[in-house]
């Protein structure tokens, strides 16, 4: 069988917004597995007691349950702090970690500390102002610059529901240099101005295990271009000559009991 992925969707998002990808990487024999992570089900439900930790949580208890080894976790967005300490904490079922446009997970420090401070404190603000949820942005928001036709973008708004905010406040917490692990991040460029992306994803360059590709398209590609991703996510792991460095190959899984 094919190396599997799971997919872990962005904020406001559930497991619909990686369906189109799903079914092609599927159809090119490659197992998929999208997650919605818990408070995205549903916009009404309580998520007092929904933070960063009861995320990584629910997609280790998935490989757990699904006795998934050697799999690939791609994390969109908000998910790629969930899908980097889900790999830093279950190395020998996950073999690769892709990060499609997403925050990077540092230790001691949230997602919010990736925006200036007066903007994180607005944030605060606004999650506060919502019952604990992060409200999520309006079509216009979304189409903005994004590759969406307007159609596209009234759809993608319409499912959005508010995101746990504590998830995106808490801090993340790293046994092993996020420089060690085996991943991808892929760019879409779109999503910034001559081509810059931040420091902090731009120093990873310099990690032998990384690598980067880019897509011609927006923040949305699941969306935008979902046939071009999932050609991009094969190829990630179908190369044949993974890039070997400091003893470490790229798609490597680890030591691993599972059957999956």
């Amino acid at each position: 069988m094919k190396r599997g992925f799971v997919l872990i969707p962005g904020p406001w998002m559930g497991a619909w917004v990686w369906e189109p990808v799903a079914r092609r990487l599927r159809r090119h024999g490659h197992p998929a597995w999208p997650i919605t992570l818990p408070g995205l089900a549903t916009p009404d439900a309580d998520v007092s007691d929904v933070g960063l930790q009861t995320h990584i949580d629910n997609v280790l208890q998935v490989l757990e349950d699904r006795d998934l080894c050697d799999v690939v976790v791609v994390g969109h967005s908000y998910s790629g702090i969930v899908a980097g300490q889900v790999a830093d904490r279950a190395s020998d079922r996950v073999a690769h970690t892709v990060f499609v446009e997403g925050f990077l997970p540092h230790h001691g420090k949230s997602m919010l500390h990736a925006f200036p401070e007066r903007q994180r404190d607005e944030e605060l603000r606004l999650i506060a102002d919502n019952k604990g949820r992060w409200p999520a942005p309006d079509a216009s928001v979304v189409a903005d610059g994004q590759g969406l036709s307007p159609q596209q973008a009234r759809w993608l708004a319409s499912r959005f529901v508010g995101h746990p905010g504590r998830t995106i406040a808490e801090p993340a917490v790293l046994k092993h240099p996020l420089t060690r692990q085996r991943a991808t991040y892929i760019v879409c460029s779109m999503e910034h101005f001559a081509g810059r992306v931040s420091a902090d994803v731009s120093a990873m360059r310099a990690a032998p295990t990384w690598d980067f590709y880019t897509l011609e398209t927006g923040h949305w590609p699941m969306i935008s271009a979902p046939g071009q991703l999932a050609r991009l996510l094969t190829r990630i792991v179908t190369r044949r000559e993974p890039r070997v460095a400091n003893g470490v190959r790229g798609l490597a899984g680890g030591p691993c009991g599972c059957q999956g």
